[in-house]
């Protein structure tokens, strides 16, 4: 009965005060998930009736020695009754790995199953999307919520089914055997429950407290230790301010973890306290009942090994309600997910785009950042979670210390307005244009990243939104202004764009974007990890990369983000080497920082406030006096004296 405290402690922490609502559709949902596991659920419930009854034998086997072998002096009987004593916890082990084994297999499926339905759902998510959802609400989701799924159909459940049967089967036993002693042992089972509401409100309080504390001091580690953070607390000497902030933080954990020892034993104690009162009442009047002669020693010592176990399933029963609805939300936040709707969608009788010339038309598009989009998965409280740290040095904040600031969104209601442009095969369009114009979004429409409010985007006079997203992925190559590597090696990186891509083939890629030679200088040449976000590497070098894996997916059509204002002038001449390689015989849509880029381009489209306001060749625009002439005059001096780089 001890070890079942424990338990009932921990369920106490771990419950949760939204009161949640298990509804028949939810219900439904989840029994979807379990019916491929259906065979191996029956087999686990007849487990567990078998398991249960070897539990029934034990104390009558007791019974039978006390009041019938050992008085009988029956050696015969003496040694079947002990191998049998020797025999049910063998037994009772090999049914419990059993059933742990099929639970872990439903568990485990369920998981997988779970796992692999919202990773899909996220993959089909927009940019929009991940662009409001925080990632560690992501990962919660992914791991967290779907673990508490499992867990509500490996344990909750079994747990339940488990003390049901249990329960009522030793309560029938013990009603055949002496029906007065059972009914005065229940009585005590309200205490049981008084006992619980008492101490599970401040328990969770303080359990809670613990959680967010040890949430602080991870918050705090993350930020601090991590390459940028650790680099800065070095810079400003702050070494010994940031251990007197981790000591105060460590001790706050330390004294939390004290209160809950010192409440959880108190827990038990009285846990042990209420058990021990059933157990004196059973052998008080039990023994009461043995000298007036009505019943015998055997049966109070059945009754009382039976009282045990019918306590821990009824107090197991008493915490289930709590503990199924509190699993069942996590299958509401997987399916929170699951369920929302796709805004990139893909007609059923989409087309592939093959073998394209690389003609691109916009006509009259507009595009409209939709409101709302930071609501677009539930605010979920995680106790512990270092997600919801919001000041992670400073420490959380009294309400009434924080203003009431209005938060306003920084783009525009429409961040582009009736565009229309053409672009030829095979020609370069410069996009050019202060910034936040719009440069960018413009871009981010042609993959389909994002698709227009109002007009339509062709390509080789196909709508986008009549074409497989998978063929239009493979048209275009996009070499976006912050360059992303995988914490992994220059090969896989590289690999990524094309997975069949030969070594000839990569190091050829990496020839043609200046960044072969250097690769090959490395220690582990193409095997080199590149760090977190390709840390280990200069921007330049980073640039150089990302270029090579654009050649070695191949697109037809390639889209640039031309920035290179941070590199040194040797990474820029070896970037603008390789550009012109890459964008030969190639539609290239580039977001232009660059003179020679410019003057270069078939096209310049001048785009301010998200409208095209001019457009033409370097000498027209000039010649227009307008917005391109204002900002190349102002920036002519310097790429004139120091390079042919453009600040807008």
């Amino acid at each position: 009965m001890h070890g079942r405290g424990k338990g009932g402690m921990k369920s106490l922490i771990a419950a949760t005060d939204e009161k949640p609502k298990v509804t028949l559709p939810l219900l439904k949902r989840v029994l979807k998930y379990a019916l491929p596991y259906r065979i191996l659920i029956v087999a686990t419930l007849v487990l567990i009736l078998a398991q249960t009854a070897v539990t029934v034998i034990n104390p009558l086997i007791m019974r039978d020695l006390i009041d019938q072998t050992v008085p009988q002096k029956n050696i015969q009987r003496l040694i079947l009754l002990a191998f049998a004593l020797l025999l049910i916890p063998v037994i009772n082990g090999g049914f419990n790995v059993l059933l742990r084994r099929l639970t872990a297999r439903v568990g485990e499926g369920v998981i997988y199953d779970l796992r692999v339905s919202l990773y899909a759902a996220l993959q089909r998510m927009s940019l929009r999307f991940f662009t409001n959802t925080k990632v560690g609400e992501l990962m919660s989701r992914l791991n967290n919520d779907v673990i508490g799924a499992q867990n509500a159909i490996s344990n909750t459940i079994v747990g339940i089914i488990t003390n049901i049967v249990q329960g009522v089967v030793i309560l029938m036993v013990m009603l055949s055997l002496e029906w007065r002693l059972t009914l005065i042992s229940i009585v005590i089972l309200p205490l049981f429950v008084i006992a619980a509401r008492l101490m599970g409100t401040r328990l969770r309080d303080i359990a809670r407290k613990q959680m967010q504390a040890n949430a602080h001091i991870n918050a705090l580690m993350g930020e601090t230790l991590n390459i940028g953070g650790a680099l800065l607390v070095k810079l400003f000497g702050r070494t010994a301010f940031e251990l007197d902030r981790f000591s105060q933080r460590a001790a706050s954990v330390r004294g939390l973890g004290v209160q809950r020892a010192f409440m959880g034993s108190i827990f038990i104690t009285i846990v042990g306290l209420l058990t021990a009162v059933g157990t004196a009442i059973v052998y008080g009047l039990g023994g009461y009942y043995v000298i007036q002669g009505q019943f015998t020693i055997g049966t109070i010592v059945a009754l009382g090994a039976y009282l045990g176990t019918l306590y821990g399933a009824l107090q197991g029963l008493a915490n289930a309600p709590v503990e199924f609805a509190t699993s069942m939300v996590s299958f509401e936040r997987v399916f929170e997910v699951i369920d929302l709707p796709v805004d990139i969608p893909e007609k059923e009788l989409a087309v592939e785009l093959k073998d394209i010339k690389g003609e691109i038309s916009f006509e009259d598009v507009t595009f409209v950042y939709e409101t709302g989009d930071e609501v677009l998965l539930s605010d979920v409280r995680r106790y512990g979670s270092i997600e919801n740290v919001t000041n992670v040095l400073s420490g959380p904040r009294d309400s009434a210390d924080v203003e009431d600031v209005a938060v306003r969104s920084q783009a525009r209601g429409n961040a582009l307005e009736q565009v229309t442009f053409r672009v030829e095969p095979g020609q370069l369009v410069a996009l050019v244009g202060p910034s936040g114009a719009g440069k960018t979004t413009l871009t981010y429409l042609i993959p389909r990243l994002y698709d227009p409010t109002s007009g339509i985007i062709r390509i080789d006079g196909h709508d986008l939104k009549d074409v497989t997203l998978t063929s239009l992925s493979r048209q275009i190559g996009m070499v976006t202004q912050e360059t992303y590597l995988f914490h992994d090696t220059i090969r896989t990186n590289l690999q990524y764009a094309n997975l069949v891509a030969t070594r000839s083939e990569m190091e050829g890629a990496c020839r043609v974007a200046n960044i072969h030679h250097f690769i090959s200088e490395l220690p582990d040449g193409y095997d080199t990890v590149v760090g977190e976000r390709g840390y280990r590497l200069s921007g330049g070098e980073k640039q150089r990369i990302a270029l090579a894996r654009v050649i070695l997916k191949d697109p037809k059509i390639l889209v640039l983000d031309e920035a290179t204002s941070s590199l040194d002038s040797e990474s820029e001449k070896l970037i603008q080497e390789a550009l012109k390689r890459v964008m030969a015989q190639r539609t290239s849509i580039v977001i232009a920082h660059r003179l020679s880029t410019i003057l270069a381009a078939d096209q310049i489209l001048v785009i301010d406030h998200g409208m095209i306001v001019e457009r033409g060749v370097h000498a027209e625009l000039v010649a227009q006096k307008g917005l391109y002439a204002q900002l190349y005059h102002t920036q002519f001096r310097r790429a004139k004296d120091g390079g042919d780089l453009l600040d807008i």
